[in-house]
């Protein structure tokens, strides 16, 4: 007897497409034989992580003992950092991993969640996964429409995600927006409000998201060392919410969901805010670099407040990013998000920038045809 094992599995995960990172370095040298690659494509800290961080994986040997399974010396540096009592704290693996959860916490058939359009990709995968409907609304300048968000909301919502900064479009909500947006919003409604890009933020008006926690109770606020942290191998995230959210979270979050590397890690990077300012000035210099080189070539591109650029080619951007490939230059199509004439550019190291911007040139001039096998 043949079973297809897919008509076992809930209706949500069969319609399910993997989650699609960046392509790797080390795929795009096997494939094409280069030896020379820039990856600009998963939104990185070029600086990496910061010096205290290696010296504290380096001295942990202890490999034989599970970890703090509570990651409390993690959470009470977070306490301390962010001015939030511990037990509204939940550290996941990753940022993604803390989404999950609200996901399985909040959401099953019958309720529903609403995204933005061109919002992150995990939104839809957590709510489809349990089951629950999804509503995405059309977005308003690339971003947020937090209107048409409020118009969505019905008897059967119970999630809002909102990504503030958006990736991938870098677009972002000021307070002014956000907190009557949060006044009208049913109490029952969780909003979770995703600020995996809120340390590169440095516009007047963008909102602390963990400050809005006090007068919010359903305001739930997620972030991640990955981004301007740089531990984006080692997956550490956590969430800010009222104790009750975060304690139902808690049961279901797995044992040991962090390993004691990573644990280790979070804590030297969030001791060392220095590193952090370092990477946010280079960030900032590096996009101001790559806006004025689109305008130089004419192309268009979102005004981004992450670590990221998204760059209207003005044409269908796949031949562009096959093309980029080729020479050594990774970036991120997002057809995916419902932007197929545009590529999402991570900020990178001035040089990178500079190899970039003129494999771009060449690639343009030469009409995404075939270039050098080598970067």
């Amino acid at each position: 007897m043949t079973i297809d094992f897919a008509t076992l599995a809930p209706e949500g995960i069969r319609g399910l497409q993997p989650y699609q990172p960046g392509k790797p370095v080390e795929e795009l040298q096997r494939e094409l034989g280069l030896t020379d690659v820039v990856k600009l494509a998963s939104n990185e800290n070029p600086l990496g992580a910061s010096p205290r961080v290696r010296e504290a994986v380096a001295a942990a040997t202890e490999f034989e003992r599970y970890p703090d399974g509570s990651a409390w010396v993690l959470k009470e540096q977070l306490s301390e950092h962010l001015h939030v009592p511990q037990d509204q704290l939940t550290i996941g693996n990753g940022s993604n991993d803390v989404l999950e959860l609200l996901g399985r916490v909040f959401l099953r058939p019958g309720t529903e969640a609403i995204v933005s359009e061109h919002a992150f990709v995990v939104y839809p995968l957590v709510t489809i996964a349990v089951g629950a409907t999804l509503t995405p609304i059309p977005a308003r300048d690339f971003g947020q429409d937090l209107d048409a968000t409020l118009a969505a909301i019905g008897e059967s919502t119970r999630c809002v995600f909102i990504a503030n900064p958006n990736n991938p479009t870098g677009t972002w909500l000021a307070e002014s927006a956000l907190r009557p947006f949060l006044d009208t919003v049913p109490p029952d409604v969780i909003v979770v409000l995703d600020e995996a890009y809120c340390e590169y933020v440095q516009e007047d008006g963008y909102p602390d998201g963990v400050a809005l926690t006090r007068d919010y109770p359903n305001l739930v606020v997620t972030r991640t060392f990955s981004k301007a942290y740089g531990l984006a191998a080692l997956r550490v995230g956590y969430s800010i919410s009222n104790p009750v959210i975060a304690d139902l979270m808690n049961r279901i979050r797995q044992p040991f969901n962090v390993n004691a590397l990573a644990l280790a890690a979070a804590s030297a990077a969030l001791s060392d805010q220095d590193h952090v300012r370092r990477s946010v000035a280079v960030n900032a210099e590096g996009l101001a670099y790559l806006a004025r080189e689109c305008e130089r070539l004419g192309l268009g591109y979102i005004p981004s407040v992450g670590n990221f650029l998204t760059i209207d080619m003005g044409q269908d951007a796949a031949p562009l990013y096959e093309a980029l490939l080729r020479k050594g230059v990774i970036v991120r199509p997002i057809g995916g998000y419902g932007l197929p004439n545009h590529l999402r550019v991570t900020v990178g190291l001035a040089d990178e920038n500079e190899r970039l911007i003129a494999a771009l040139e060449t690639v343009l001039g030469a009409g995404a045809g075939p270039a050098d096998s080598q970067g």
